[in-house]
This record gives structure tokens, C-alpha cells and sequence, in this order.
């Protein structure tokens, strides 16, 4: 297993970049799933933030692409099953993935709530405001 980065990531998503996305398409295609790719959850909310302002995503592609990644055999993200609680959140409720993925975090750990001054996350995700 091989570990991916943001950046690598997004060119092969991307397909933008002369020089680099070629390099990023061998590496990611050369994945097997005997030798695999891994996809921290930093690296998949670092991805999502990328693709949402650097290339306009709308929620609906973020939650396509998320997907994709998840069930692509060649790559293994991190924590995968909480991955999945954040994307269903997150194509439920709106908003920012990454709070879905904090939410799911928490919730996995136990936490009675997550506090946070997101008056969005708040109310899209069961947390807790701060006020």
C-alpha cells in the first residue's frame, strides 16, 4: 500500500495540469488491490475542500466524487465506514462535508454532542451550539 496526497489526488481527478496529471494518472491506475492506494480522511476532506473552491464543485459532485473514491477497490480510505456516516449526512443535510465527517467522528467516539459556534453544523448536524 502507497499513500496518496491531496495534491496527486486532485490532478488525477482534476485532469488539468500538463505536467502532473500525467504522472497522477500512471501512479493512481497502476494501483491494484493487492497494492493499493490509501486516502487519509485529511487527505479526503482536504480534496473536497480543493474540488468545492478551487473548482466550483457543487455538493452534488462533491458527494459523487466522495463516493466514487469509496468504492473504488484500488484505494483504501481511511476509516471508510465513518467516511460513509459523513457522506449520508452530508447528502442528507447540506453543508460542509467536513463538518458531516466531524459529526460522524464524534459520534463514533462516544461523544454525547459536538460543540461549535456553525450555526449551520448546529442544525444540519446535531451538534451542539455555543453561544
Amino acid at each position: 500500500m502507497i499513500g496518496l496526497d491531496t495534491n496527486v489526488l486532485v490532478r488525477y481527478l482534476a485532469q488539468d495540469d500538463p505536467a502532473q496529471t500525467p504522472r497522477a494518472t500512471e501512479l493512481i491506475e497502476s494501483l491494484t488491490a493487492e497494492a493499493p492506494g490509501f486516502i487519509s480522511q485529511v487527505v479526503l476532506v482536504e480534496t473536497v475542500w480543493v474540488l468545492e473552491s478551487c473548482y466550483a464543485a457543487d455538493a452534488a459532485r462533491v458527494a459523487e466524487v466522495v463516493e466514487t473514491l469509496l468504492h473504488v477497490e484500488t484505494l483504501v480510505v481511511d476509516e471508510a465506514d465513518i467516511a460513509w456516516r459523513g457522506l449520508r449526512q452530508f447528502k442528507q443535510a447540506g453543508g460542509d462535508f467536513a463538518d458531516a465527517l466531524v459529526a460522524a467522528l464524534a459520534g463514533r467516539a462516544g461523544c454525547e454532542t459536538v460543540y461549535s459556534f456553525d450555526r449551520g453544523a448546529a442544525k444540519r448536524f446535531g451538534m451542539t451550539l455555543l453561544q
